[in-house]
């Protein structure tokens, strides 16, 4: 009666390798959810790369991908990962509508010239759903509820239930002057809330260079009021910014834990087990 969370990109924007990104990670967003027998993985970053590898140690693969949205940044990973080169592989896709069909946007981003394996190629059977704003569906032995958040060109956020525990992906999503209604709605008593907070207030304010506002975007003060007025138990900072270093990602994260003490910001390797008692192992 667990659900596992293990963290395999927490990047936002662009893949960010180097010396002074490496404690938190540099993959870009992809999350794994072992809700019973069934595994789900929330986006197709880079981080999908490495979570194929490990998948494929394990025997056939048959996973229900989560895509908040169809930007790069999300779908990236889906060339690299290995299973869907391997007979046998079952690859549901869900996504929200977007005005072209899911299955031609990643279809385009693998079309020569610019990648040398057309994904209606591959031998892994990849099935899709495009679901609309509030709808509920089941993805084997977990509950999903997708709801529209707030980026340029639509986003969704997901709520992934399994008897009695819920854990809640929110990212790529803007916050408003006021508290988001339909997040807390969604992330209503979860025990896990996972959240863009790329900005610091200033940065998302402009003060000292550019406006963020508008980008799609949050921050760690939207973070921890969101986590407040949901009565989440615990809240993951996420997508962190490519210009952010390890240390800039963990100054984040003190000052949200100030606010809101069961805080942690996501690294890669980051493992959250959802269930009696929660227990989180460090990357």
């Amino acid at each position: 009666m667990t659900i596992s969370i293990r963290f395999w990109g927490v990047r936002g924007s662009i893949a960010t390798p180097g010396p002074e990104t490496a404690g938190v990670g540099g993959n870009t967003s992809c999350v794994e959810i072992v809700a019973g027998a069934s595994r789900l993985v929330l986006d197709a970053g880079t981080g999908l790369r490495r979570l194929g590898n490990e998948l494929l140690r394990a025997g056939p693969v048959d996973v229900t991908l989560l895509l908040s949205h169809v930007h790069w940044d999300h779908i990236q990973g889906l060339p690299f990962f290995a299973p869907i080169y391997t007979p046998g592989t079952r690859i549901h896709v869900v996504s929200g509508a977007n005005g072209t069909p899911t299955r031609d946007v990643l279809r385009r981003q693998m079309g020569a010239p610019v990648f040398p394996v057309d994904l209606s190629d591959v031998p892994a059977a990849l099935s899709y759903l495009e679901v609309r704003d509030r709808q509920r569906f089941v993805a084997g032995e977990a509950e999903v509820t997708a709801v529209r958040a707030n980026h340029p060109d639509q986003v969704y956020a997901y709520r992934i239930e399994h008897r009695g525990r819920a854990v809640v992906y929110a990212t790529d999503t803007e916050h408003y002057r006021c508290v988001d209604p339909r997040l807390v709605a969604l992330a209503r008593n979860a025990d896990v809330l996972i959240y863009d907070a790329q900005y610091l207030p200033s940065e998302y304010a402009g003060e000292g260079g550019m406006s963020r506002v508008g980008w799609g975007h949050s921050t760690w003060e939207a973070a921890v009021e969101l986590a407040r007025a949901a009565g989440v138990g615990k809240l993951v900072l996420f997508h962190h910014d490519p210009s952010r270093d390890d240390a800039g990602v963990a100054m984040i994260e003190a000052l949200a834990q100030s606010q809101f003490a069961d805080t942690v910001a996501a690294r890669e390797g980051l493992t959250i087990t959802v269930g009696a008692r929660a227990d989180v192992r460090a990357a």
